[in-house]
């Protein structure tokens, strides 16, 4: 009884399984395939346009995902408009009786003015404009490096107030954006003086009864004492000749002198600086300025002289367009002032500012800033000084003159960093800087020094 029980079991038990194996096949057979994205319709406008749709169905209803991209509105049965408002992309389903299309809309930025203007002064060049509250992008690719710096200028000037970001592409351009300026400066003043003029005196006791004295005033004399008995005269400055007799008491001191100076003055600055950015450079000082605060406060404020040099670079593709503006200042006491006890120097300045265009390692010069000046003095007594031959001993005369030229040489170069394996090993002596045996330690007496620490090397 026991084993007509058990077969049962176990055949419905195998029929379930050989069932399960059948119906597996045909169940996985029956999944649905993997829904591939579907593609819908674009349709595309630009902000603030509008366009209209017209569906070959009559419309019953609409729905549009995001109404502050764009808006649709249905006017006729089978007319749609659809209004763009901002940049963006969205859906729009439509719905007819016994159908339902969907589409995707979207709305681009407009084209600017500016644009629109560059592509007609410029045809066939590649020039994308995007504006936005801060700056003005220039992108794309151009033809040339003129261009390039034509597209920018107009840029800027059709907002003066805004920033321009020139990235327009040229072919051959060169990937740097730093410039180092290469300055050479120089300075040469030449300078000739020629001093003439003679006095005539007698000592203090004089010349058989006659005391004189003859001078022009140009050039300092000889002074009495005093005291005549004394026979003492006083003389501030001995010039370049000075004689004098004993016997007869009477001398004379002359003032001939030519000189002649050459002065050249350099500096060679070398400066980097990043494409746009401004680089200064100073050799000179400061000198101090007194000026008063109130309530008889008196506070120093430095001014500064010297050789300066301001630039801009701007790359430009294969060019490189550079704003300089070269100064040469210096000191002038002669036509300084005196401020409450205060000697304050005025400034010689020597300036000049332009702007010029030139490739990796040309160069450029601004010359002819010349300064020329010429005096001449004269100082003579009357009648005396027009008799012959002795007239000349009551003439003087002082001839100045001086000329400076300034020269400025300028080469830009288009530079990049050092990566670490390319910069160069540094210049060391081959051997110890200090010889051993020279320390204060090793010449105590007992080897001092020595003992505190171990040798070198060791």
């Amino acid at each position: 009884m026991g084993v007509i029980k058990v077969w049962p079991r176990v055949i419905l038990l195998l029929g379930i399984a050989f069932a399960g194996v059948a119906l597996e096949p045909r169940v996985a057979a029956q999944a649905p395939p993997v829904q591939q994205p579907q593609a819908f319709q674009r349709l595309h406008l630009t902000t603030g346009r509008s366009m209209v749709l017209m569906p070959d169905f009559d419309v019953t209803r609409i729905a549009i995902t995001n109404p502050a991209v764009a808006d649709a509105t249905v006017v006729q049965p089978r007319e749609i408009l659809i209004d763009g408002k901002a940049p963006g992309t969205i859906s729009l389903i439509v719905w007819g009786a016994d159908q339902r299309v969907q589409y995707d809309v979207v709305v681009e930025q407009p084209v600017a003015a500016l644009e629109q203007q560059l592509r007609q002064l410029f045809p066939g060049e590649e020039i994308q404009v995007a504006v936005n509250a801060d700056a003005i992008v220039l992108s794309g690719r151009v033809s040339s490096t003129q261009v390039m710096l034509r597209a920018a200028e107009i840029a800027r000037a059709s907002a003066p107030k805004g920033n321009v970001i020139n990235m327009l592409q040229v072919p051959g351009a060169i990937d740097a954006q730093q410039v180092m300026l290469q300055v050479r400066f120089a300075e040469v003043n030449r300078r000739a003086l020629l001093e003439l003029g003679a006095s005539i005196f007698t000592g203090s006791a004089g010349y058989r009864n006659w005391i004189a004295r003859g001078t022009t005033q140009q050039f300092p004399s000889a002074e009495f004492s005093g005291d005549f008995a004394s026979n003492e005269v006083v003389l501030s400055d001995f010039l370049n000749i000075f004689l004098f007799n004993t016997n007869f008491n009477i001398g004379t001191v002359i003032r001939a002198l030519r000189q002649t100076g050459y002065f050249q003055s350099l500096a060679e600055p070398n400066l980097l600086a990043y494409n746009g950015r401004e680089a200064s450079f100073l050799a000179g000082g400061e000198f101090p300025v007194p000026f008063s605060s109130g309530l008889g406060a008196v506070s120093i404020q430095f001014r500064e002289f010297g050789v300066r040099l301001n630039f801009t670079p701007t790359i430009a593709g294969d060019l490189i367009r550079l704003r300089v503006r070269p100064e040469v200042s210096s000191l002038d006491f002669n036509n300084g002032i005196l401020l409450e006890g205060f000697r304050i120097p005025a400034l010689t300045m020597r300036r000049a500012e332009t702007e010029v265009e030139l490739r990796d390692g040309q160069s450029f010069a601004i010359a002819g800033l010349i300064d020329n000046e010429s005096q001449t003095d004269t100082a003579a007594v009357p009648i005396l000084s027009q008799l012959p031959i002795i007239g000349n001993l009551f003439k003087s005369k002082a001839e100045r003159q001086e000329r400076t030229e300034l020269l400025v040489l300028i080469t830009p170069r288009l530079v990049r960093p050092l990566n670490p394996d390319e910069v160069p090993p540094l210049p060391t002596l081959p051997g110890q800087f200090l010889p051993p045996g020279d320390d204060i330690g090793q010449q105590l007496e007992g080897g001092g020094g020595v003992v505190d620490g171990p040798r070198s090397g060791g």
